[in-house]
Order: structure tokens, then C-alpha cells, then sequence
């Protein structure tokens, strides 16, 4: 990353940790479809809170890999905490749930996995306030790219060129979709399969409702 970047996203640095993530999404790729549920993996439990994370928009300029670090000096993680990481080139979760409710879908950029996006895009108008954003795992950025302006997406996309979240994210499925009340703690159970238009409707619904009697008021129009 040239020294002219915003605040700087942590270089390459996981290891053999990068070998069994980028196996692991390299299976999501290869399926693109929902894994079987004997791994264990379903996604982060009700009652947690997300796993902190900023990872470049894929349509910006900014290089680097996933920060997830969790503090200072962290190095195996990042250079700073990720939630210290602002800037109008990055996709940073803590800065989404920090403003309100919060859906997030991992996905890959192959296949129907992305189909999702669409479907969120659609959803979004009727949901202000809430952070609705995707974050591509490993794949091609430029594909990413052109997937993005294909589909006309003005949702935030991100790009974790190294995969590091399919670890913390426990992800088993393309896409995983994650609901989580504002301040990040996971509301419900993740789903693991593109759900019907209507069902991820009433799922959004059920996390503003949830939202706003722990104290949340959607912005007014």
C-alpha cells in the first residue's frame, strides 16, 4: 500500500492461518452452495458480539488485507484495532453497528452466491438506518468490480483479499447473512442459504423491531 492510502490496512501476515482459511473458501467456490452442517460452523451465536473487522471497499483504490485486530500492537491481526480504521475507502463493522442495526452477507464473487446482494439492494430503501453491506471473501477483485457495477450495487461491498473473516465469521454457507442489533451484538441466527425476497424481508423487519425497544429510533425521513 503506497504511503498516499488512508490509514493503512495490515499487508499479508496470517501464514499457515492464511493456507486453511483460503482452503476453506476455496471449498465455499468450488460448492457455492449451502456446505453440510457436520463442520459446526453457523455463523456467529445469538448474544456475541461481531467480530471487529475493516476491510477496503472493492471499488476503492485501497490495497491491503482484512485488520481484525482487537488492540494496539496486535500484529498478527493488524497494525491498529479495526475499529480505529475510518475512512470514505473502507468498510469497518464497527462503524455500521455503531450506528444502528446492522445485516451483513459473506459471500464469494462466483456463481449465484452474490444473487443476495440484489435482494439487499431491493430491501434496503424501506429499512433506513440500517447498515446493510456485503463483504466478498478472497475471489478476484476486478470480477468484484464488474459484479458491482453490473448489478448498479450502492450498498457497501468490501473486499477481504485474504479471507480472514471466514474464520471469525464461522462461516458454512454462501452467502451467510448476519443480523445484529446496534453496538454489534448478534440478534438472531445466521442464515445460510439466499432466503425467499419475503423472508429476508420479515427478518429485517424483526431486527428493527427488536432494535428499537433496546432504544434504537430509526433516522426520520
Amino acid at each position: 500500500m503506497s504511503q498516499s492510502d488512508p490509514p493503512a490496512l495490515t499487508a499479508s501476515r496470517y501464514g499457515r492461518y492464511v493456507g486453511l482459511v483460503g482452503l476453506i473458501v476455496v471449498v465455499l467456490i468450488t460448492i457455492n452452495t449451502l456446505l453440510t452442517p457436520s463442520n459446526g460452523a453457523t455463523g456467529i451465536p445469538p448474544g456475541e458480539r461481531l467480530a471487529p473487522f475493516a476491510v477496503p471497499l472493492a471499488t476503492s483504490t485501497l490495497n491491503g488485507d482484512a485488520d481484525v485486530a482487537t488492540r494496539p500492537g496486535d500484529e498478527s491481526s493488524g497494525r491498529r484495532p479495526a475499529c480505529t480504521l475510518r475512512s470514505a475507502q473502507i468498510l469497518n463493522i464497527c462503524e455500521l453497528y455503531e450506528r444502528g442495526p446492522v445485516v451483513l452477507a459473506l459471500f464469494v464473487d462466483s456463481g449465484d452466491c452474490p444473487a443476495v446482494l440484489d435482494d439487499l439492494q431491493k430491501l434496503a430503501p424501506s429499512f433506513p438506518g440500517v447498515g446493510i453491506a456485503g463483504v466478498a471473501l478472497k475471489g478476484n477483485r476486478a470480477k468484484l468490480r464488474e459484479l458491482v457495477s453490473a448489478h448498479e450495487l450502492t450498498l457497501p461491498i468490501g473486499f477481504d483479499r485474504d479471507g480472514a473473516l471466514a474464520a471469525r465469521y464461522k462461516i458454512s454457507s454462501c452467502p451467510q447473512l448476519t443480523f445484529a442489533y446496534p453496538g454489534g451484538v448478534v440478534q438472531s441466527k445466521a442464515l445460510l442459504t439466499r432466503p425467499p425476497l419475503a423472508t429476508l424481508r420479515a427478518r429485517i423487519a424483526a431486527l428493527v423491531a427488536a432494535s428499537r425497544t433496546r432504544g434504537w429510533k430509526p433516522p426520520t425521513t
